[in-house]
């Protein structure tokens, strides 16, 4: 099968595509032929050596974490899904990615994938939603609530946008002066434009969800008011000034160890049209370090990017 591959850390022309042997499903695993992966910043940071402190590599590397395809072969133990059942797939970073034609994962690694998506708004949806309904629900939001997001021009940020917005938040968010019309397109009330505007003229915000760290997160606390909560995701690194300002400050992430059960609702979010999976573009399979450099280069916004087999 056709695969990209890394053998060392590196910038994006450490990627190569070759052929590998196929995988085969062992007890427990489902074999899926994948038709849609996505690229995502994680996958470049891995791939440059970014994320060592956290995350070590086996060499060579296929990368990429969710994919959606059909299942072509079911291991041992395997008695609910059947060849030609389209599922989701969220790879562990240890094993192979989904930047390949097919992969076999275990079971508890994928779930069935709602008809009602196409493979590319399914797999931009999935990890990005994942994201931004921990975010969500972390935050408590409610009705009337006054809500910064920032980096609303994002994957994770657009999502998030129209979670808040569908459940009757005032929502704000924060993008580039070339996204502002976008992020008012899914729904926000207002946009700032942090190349021409200063979100600190806000004040008594109710939820900040800050998407982008470093000073943009210490700049955030000024404008919540006290009683106020903070979710963050790891971006740039942060200073915890909770105490300080009275405001509660969470992690929004699961981990990375997301169960079947809340990557089932934010499909079903999706399949509903609660929100819509934003995709910055399509590349094929074979163009992943376009892809890597256009992610490397700060120039993907407005969702996923995602290749396709």
């Amino acid at each position: 099968m056709k695969a990209v591959i890394y053998r060392s850390y590196g910038g994006p022309e450490v990627l190569e595509y070759v052929d590998i042997p196929d995988p085969a499903a062992g007890a427990g695993e489902v074999l899926v032929r994948l038709q849609a992966a996505c690229s995502a910043p994680f996958d470049w940071k891995l791939r440059a050596g970014l994320l060592q402190q956290h995350f070590q590599v086996t060499f060579p590397a296929v990368p990429g974490r969710d994919g959606v395809g059909t299942v072509e072969a079911v291991g041992a133990a395997v008695t609910d899904l059947a060849r030609g059942d389209r599922v989701s797939v969220i790879a562990a970073y240890r094993h192979q990615g989904t930047y390949a034609e097919k992969i076999a994962v275990p079971r508890q690694n994928l779930v069935l994938c709602p008809a009602a998506l196409t493979p590319v708004q399914a797999v931009a949806g999935l990890n990005a939603g994942i994201n931004a309904y921990t975010c969500f629900t972390m935050a408590d939001i409610q009705p009337g609530q006054r809500v910064l997001i920032h980096g609303g021009a994002g994957a994770v940020g657009g999502i998030l946008v129209q979670l808040c917005h569908k459940h009757g938040a005032d929502v704000t968010a924060t993008c580039r002066a070339s996204n502002r019309d976008y992020v008012i397109g899914l729904g926000a009330d207002r946009a700032i434009a942090y190349d021409t505007e200063d979100f600190g003229v806000l004040s008594d915000i109710d939820v900040v969800v800050d998407l982008i760290g470093g000073d943009v997160h210490d700049r955030s606390y000024p404008v919540l008011r006290r009683g106020g909560k903070l979710i963050y995701l790891n971006a740039l690194p942060i200073t915890d000034r909770g105490v300080e300002y009275g405001v509660t400050v969470k992690l929004g992430s699961t981990g990375g160890s997301a169960g079947a059960d809340t990557i089932n609702k934010v499909l079903e979010l999706a399949a509903a049209g609660i929100f819509v999976p934003q995709v910055a573009s399509t590349l094929p399979l074979s163009d992943a370090i376009a892809a890597h450099r256009r992610m490397e280069s700060g120039l993907v916004t407005r969702g996923r990017l995602v290749l396709t087999m």
